[in-house]
C-alpha cells in the first residue's frame, strides 16, 4: 500500500461494509471520516497512532539468521535461503523495510501534525498530559521506523556518498511531491537522534501509577495535576507502549550502527558517543549490578513467563510484545519425530564459536577440547541454544538422535524438507515443555523480546572497547572487560578458573574486539542481529561467503560415536556491494530523484 493510499483510507476508517442500498458504491456522508474528526474524538486519534504499532518491524522467527553463518533451513523455497545463495536483488529483497516503515511514518506524521488540536481531556493539565504522552510516543515511533529503514537501505551511491533514506517529517496527500531524493546517512542519524531526544523529554522513563499527588512530576504538579489525572495519562494501563526506557535503548542501537566501520567515516558518530548512549540505559539498572542472572535463557524461564503481569517487563527485557499462548515456533522448529518441521538448522560454524566451559576457544591449546567428544565440557549456552545429538526436548523429554545411525526422521538428511541438514535443531526461543502430538497438543506462554538488556550491554562493551580500550571506562563505572566478564559468568563460563582466557586478553584491544563480537554472536543468536552485525562490521567478504558446515555423527561397531564435519552444507554467494541493501527497484523506476546504492 502506498502512502497516497493510506491517506485516502484514513477517511474511511469507520465506514461500515454496508449502511444502505444507496451506499453500496458511495459511502454515506456521515460515514466519511475526515482528519479533523480526530480533534473532537480522542479514540479516533489514538486509532491512527495504533497503526504505527501494528506495523512494528520486530520478528519472532529467526529469519535473517538463515542468510548468515549461524543457520540454514530445510525449506528450499525460503526467501532467506535464496538471499544467501545468490538471489538477492533490488526487485527480490525480503529484507526490504521500505513500504511498511514509510506506511507507519505516514500515520505517525498525521498524529504529530494534529496532536495539539485534539481535545484529549476537559481540564488543561490532563489535556497536556495526554498530549505529551501521544506526542512522545509519536517521536519515538518515527525514530524506530526510520532506524529500520536506515539499517536496511543505507549505502554508498555511485558518486561515493553515504546516503540514507528519504526523511518524511510531514504527512503526504494526493498533491504531495513524492519524487524526493535520499538524505545523507548523517542527516538521517541526526533526525533519528533528534526525535528520540524529543521523546525522552515528553515520556516517562516507564509508565506506571503514582501513589499520591506528591509523586506527580513537577511540570504537571505546578499546574495542579493530581495523582488520578497522572495515572490516567501515564499509568499502569499504558505499560507495554513505547516509553523513555525504550527510546533510550533505540538511541543506543542507532549510535552503535552509526559508529560501526561500515558507516563511521561519514556518520558523525563516535564510539565514545555510542558507549555513552548505551550507558544512559544501563545506569538506570545500576550497570553491571542490574544484569539478570537468568537472562541468557529468558525464553524458557517457565515460571517467570507464566506469571508475568500485563505490561510488566522481566528483568532481562527492555521492551517486549504481549504474552500469548501458542506453539507456533515449536511447530516450525521442533524435530519431525515430535511433529515439528525442523526448519532452522544451526550450523557447525556456530557450534564451534561456543567456547569450552573454562572460557577458552576450542582452537586454543589450553581449552581441553576433544574432537572425538566435541560437546563435553562446553559453554552451557551451547546446549541451551542448540539441540545437540541425543539431547532431550518436549513435554515428555524425548531424546532426539540427529546422527545418521538414528532410526527416524530426526536423523541427518533423512527426509528432505523436514530433517536437519546440519546435524542440529534449534532450541533457543522454544519452550521445552510443549507437546505437538495432534491427538494431545498443548500450547504455552511466549513473548517476543523486542529489545533485551543483554543487547545494550554488548553495545556498550563494543563501543567502550573501541573508544577507551578493554578496561577503560570513560565517565562510567564499568568497562568493556567488566561487561563481558559478567555476561560470561552468569552462564557459568570460566567459573572454575576465574575466566583465565578473558584475563589473558584484557590488555589487548584487538583480541577483546574479537571476543566481544563472538559473545554478541552467541548471546543474540537467532534474534535477527547477525546478518546486520557482519555488515556493519564490514567483515571480509570471505566471511560473508563462508560455507555453512554441518556434523555427521555415526556409531561404529563398538558402539562408539564418530564425528565428521560436513564442510559444504550450503555455499553462500554474496557480492562486494551487498554490505549495504538496495533501494527497491520499483521505487527507483518510479522516482527519478531516488538514487540506487552502488552495485544494485
Amino acid at each position: 500500500m502506498t502512502n497516497k493510499n493510506i491517506y485516502k483510507l484514513l477517511f474511511l476508517i469507520a465506514v461500515p461494509l454496508f449502511s444502505a442500498c444507496d451506499d453500496l458504491f458511495e459511502p454515506a456522508l456521515e460515514n466519511k471520516r475526515s482528519i479533523e474528526a480526530m480533534w473532537e474524538e480522542p479514540s479516533y486519534a489514538q486509532g491512527i497512532l495504533a497503526n504505527a504499532y501494528v506495523l512494528l518491524p520486530y520478528q519472532g522467527a529467526p529469519n535473517s539468521d538463515l542468510a548468515t553463518d549461524d543457520a540454514v533451513t530445510n525449506d528450499f523455497s525460503n526467501n532467506y535461503l535464496r538471499i544467501a545463495t545468490g538471489s538477492w536483488a533490488a526487485d527480490n529483497d525480503p529484507l526490504s523495510q521500505w513500504q511498511n516503515r514509510y506506511n507507519a511514518i505516514q500515520y505517525i506524521n498525521i498524529m504529530i501534525e494534529n496532536c495539539d488540536k485534539v481535545k484529549w481531556a476537559n481540564t488543561p493539565v490532563l489535556n497536556r498530559m495526554f498530549r505529551d504522552h501521544f506526542m512522545g510516543e509519536s517521536y519515538a515511533l518515527r525514530a524506530l521506523q526510520m532506524f529500520y529503514l536506515l539499517r536496511a537501505h543505507a549505502g554508498y551511491t555511485n558518486d561515493g556518498q553515504l546516503m540514507g533514506v528519504q526523511i518524511h517529517l510531514n504527512s503526504e496527500g494526493a498533491s504531495s511531491d513524492f519524487n524526493q531524493p535520499r538524505a545523507t546517512f548523517k542527516a538521517c542519524v541526526d533526525q533519528i537522534i533528534s526525535d528520540l531526544d524529543s521523546a525522552l523529554v515528553l515520556l516517562p522513563y516507564e509508565d506506571g501509577d503514582v501513589a499520591s499527588d506528591n509523586d506527580v512530576p513537577a511540570k504537571y504538579a505546578s499546574q495542579g495535576g493530581t495523582m488520578g489525572e497522572y495515572n490516567r495519562a501515564f499509568g499502569n494501563h499504558l505499560r507495554g507502549k513505547i516509553n523513555g526506557k525504550v527510546a533510550g535503548a533505540l538511541r543506543a542501537q542507532v549510535a552503535l550502527l552509526a559508529a560501526s566501520p561500515a558507516y563511521n567515516a561519514d556518520s558523525g558518530m563516535s564510539w565514545a558517543q555510542a558507549a555513552d548512549y548505551a550507558a544512559v540505559v544501563l545506569d538506570h539498572i545500576d550497570g553491571i549490578g542490574g544484569i539478570d542472572t537468568n537472562g541468557w535463557k529468558w525464553f524458557d524461564n517457565h515460571e517467570e513467563i507464566d506469571n508475568l503481569k500485563a505490561g510488566v517487563d522481566p528483568k532481562e527485557i527492555v521492551w517486549r510484545a504481549s504474552r500469548g499462548s501458542n506453539n507456533d515456533l515449536e511447530s516450525n522448529n521442533y524435530p519431525p519425530s515430535l511433529y515439528g518441521s525442523g526448519r532452522v538448522n544451526p550450523t557447525q560454524n556456530l557450534v564451534d564459536a561456543f567456547p569450552m566451559a573454562n572460557g577458552y576457544p576450542i582452537t586454543d591449546a589450553n581449552s581441553g577440547y576433544n574432537a572425538d567428544n566435541p560437546y563435553a565440557d562446553r559453554d552451557p549456552r551451547l546446549a541451551a541454544y542448540i539441540l545437540l545429538n541425543e539431547s532431550t526436548i518436549g513435554s515428555a523429554g524425548s531424546t532426539i538422535t540427529t546422527g545418521v545411525y538414528g532410526t527416524n526422521r530426526d536423523a541427518l538428511n533423512r527426509e528432505s524438507g523436514s530433517s536437519t541438514r546440519t546435524g542440529y535443531y534449534l532450541r533457543k526461543l522454544l519452550r521445552s515443555d510443549i507437546n505437538l502430538d495432534p491427538s494431545n497438543s498443548t500450547t504455552q506462554n511466549h513473548y517476543l523480546a523486542r529489545i533485551r538488556y543483554t543487547e545494550i550491554f554488548l553495545a556498550y562493551a563494543e563501543a567502550a572497547n573501541e573508544a577507551w580500550g578493554p578496561t577503560g571506562r570513560g565517565t562510567h563505572g564499568y568497562s568493556a572487560y567488566d561487561v563481558i566478564k559478567a555476561l560470561r559468568a552468569r552462564a557459568g563460563v570460566g567459573a572454575g578458573n576465574g575466566d583465565a582466557y578473558l584475563e589473558s586478553i584484557k590488555g589487548n584491544q584487538d583480541k577483546m574486539r574479537e571476543l566481544i563480537r563472538n559473545e554478541r554472536r552467541l548471546e543474540l543468536c537467532f534474534e535477527n542481529h547477525r546478518f546486520y552485525d557482519l555488515r556493519r562490521w564490514k567483515v571480509d567478504l570471505s566471511k560473508l561467503n563462508e560455507a555453512a558446515h554441518g556434523m555427521e555423527i555415526d556409531k561404529n561397531s563398538a558402539g562408539t560415536l564418530t564425528y565428521k564435519v560436513l564442510p559444504k552444507v550450503e555455499i553462500r554467494d554474496f557480492k562486494e556491494y551487498m554490505y549495504y541493501g538496495p533501494i527497491p527497484f520499483s521505487e527507483t523506476r518510479k522516482w527519478t530523484n531516488l538514487e540506487q546504492n552502488k552495485g544494485w
